[in-house]
């Protein structure tokens, strides 16, 4: 992490998990030990349906929602989806776009992406945009030169003083839900290729700003190790940000003089 110049982020995905009243007793286990430190922003993307009571259940502990995906059009016969317009119209923040399972199950494309990136900018959401590679394409060494592409195609059209509030989310396809996490030293590679990336597409300035998110597996217990690394600003949460205690283990493992 490098607080000097991004914000470190620390952002929960629940997916398809917790009704309303699953969420508000979250929010009543969660509420006494969050910490009151601000040493981190925190969000909570949330199921579509939960938004808006979410955004009211969550302000005591200064935690900012987010929705987990949005759709590339402004409006249209799409029964079912919901646009950037009508997320950020129940409060939240937040988007995350093109999640692993996003791309596996719905078959968003990299094109897919950037225009739901470009939906969000356009609604003044802070999109979360998730990139990755499979077991198979790490062990064909082809990681560094998939993520420069998707990276590139996310941000393509973006303007520079857009890009500078963008979040990118590295989560190795091979470690999301499967225990597997990548080493502290893995991550720290990718995140870092990452930047690079966008210093040369922006420049040093914006590169600087951009947080980086790690999103396999991090939790509670290799938090600390992972949010050391000095590209690593945060992390996109999956199943350890439905336990309470958990989720609050990894944003004080951001308190970190680093």
């Amino acid at each position: 992490m490098n607080r000097r110049y991004r914000n470190t982020v620390i952002a929960g995905n629940w997916k398809m998990n917790n009704t309303l009243s699953q969420m508000k007793e979250f929010a009543e286990n969660l509420e006494p030990i969050m910490p009151k430190g601000k040493w981190c922003k925190v969000v909570l993307c949330v199921p579509a349906t939960n938004i808006h009571a979410a955004v009211r259940t969550f302000k005591s502990c200064h935690i900012a929602i987010g929705a987990e995906t949005c759709h590339e059009l402004d409006h249209g016969a799409y029964t079912g989806e919901i646009t950037a317009e009508m997320i950020k119209e129940a409060g939240a923040k937040y988007v995350i776009i093109g999640h692993s399972e996003r791309r596996q199950y719905y078959n968003e494309t990299d094109f897919a992406v950037n225009k739901k990136v470009h939906a969000a900018i356009e609604a003044d959401l802070i999109p979360i945009i998730c990139v990755g590679e499979s077991l198979e394409q790490r062990e064909l060494g082809v990681t560094m030169e998939l993520i420069t592409y998707q990276v590139k195609c996310a941000l393509a059209g973006v303007a520079p003083e857009k890009a500078r509030h963008v979040i990118i989310a590295y989560e190795p396809l091979w470690a999301i839900g499967t225990g597997k996490t990548a080493t502290a030293e893995q991550a720290g590679e990718v995140c870092k290729m990452i930047r690079d990336v966008i210093r040369k597409q922006y420049g040093a300035h914006v590169a600087r700003a951009v947080t980086i998110q790690y999103g396999g597996s991090m939790n509670a217990e290799n938090a600390e190790t992972l949010l050391a690394q000095p590209d690593v600003d945060g992390g996109l949460i999956g199943g350890a940000s439905l336990k309470p205690t958990d989720f609050v283990k990894i944003i004080e493992a951001s308190n970190q003089d680093t």
